[in-house]
């Protein structure tokens, strides 16, 4: 039998069936199962992650629509942890958070998502739109969501807090920043921006873990 036969089908003198399998037949029979398990065993290992989209209000980010990659997926990950463990991703409670501590977890938060915007690869960036989605947002939610606020109120509420700090050391944070007199303004468009985090921080989350919008 040679290479060409693939399947033999014939009559023996005594009218006997017979089936013969050709080698590439043989080979067919062996490589495609194999094959098939290969490929399940990487869509296990590499899943294709659902599409998220979303409209997002922190910065004017606006609308964002990303299937991530098995690399997004670790990215986004390490994104929510950071936003999840500080205060930058909870809802701000104004009668015991401390302005100061806020602006600290900002700047903290700053230098993380940053350094997790630099560990994807170049290649990994030119090759996919999906990745260059998630350094957007990653990259937009600091310059265009956190900095405006830092910008106008960090200096300037930190050089009144710590001169109020020395001439008030009896009184609590929260009694001292509330002396403040643009205050309300402040703490005002310190709100609005938080909440805006929190929204950002389950979209993020989406992307690392599925599921639904909260």
């Amino acid at each position: 039998m040679s290479w060409q036969e693939v399947l033999i089908v014939a009559f023996t003198d005594k009218c006997v069936l017979t089936i013969k399998l050709g080698p590439v037949l043989i080979l067919l029979l062996v490589l495609v199962p194999l094959i098939y398990y290969m490929l399940k065993r990487g869509t296990k290992r590499f899943p294709q992650w659902q599409t998220v989209e979303a409209e997002v209000k922190l910065g004017g980010i606006g609308k964002v629509k990303i299937r991530p990659s098995y690399e997004d997926v670790q990215v986004a990950h390490k994104a929510w942890v950071e936003l999840a463990t500080r205060k930058a991703g909870l809802p701000f409670d104004e009668e015991n958070d401390v302005i100061v501590e806020i602006y600290d977890s900002w700047y903290e938060l700053f230098k993380e998502m940053r350094n997790l915007a630099k560990q994807i690869p170049a290649e990994k960036v030119r090759a996919s739109r999906d990745t260059r989605e998630l350094i957007r947002i990653l990259v937009e939610a600091l310059n265009k969501g956190l900095r405006p606020h830092l910008t106008r109120w960090q200096a300037k509420f930190r050089r009144w807090y710590v001169a109020e700090l020395k001439k008030y050391p009896d009184k609590s944070p929260q009694e001292i920043q509330k002396e403040y007199p643009e205050y309300r303004e402040l703490v005002n468009d310190l709100r609005n921006v938080n909440e805006q985090l929190v929204q950002y921080t389950a979209l993020i989350k989406r992307i690392a873990y599925g599921g639904e919008a909260q």
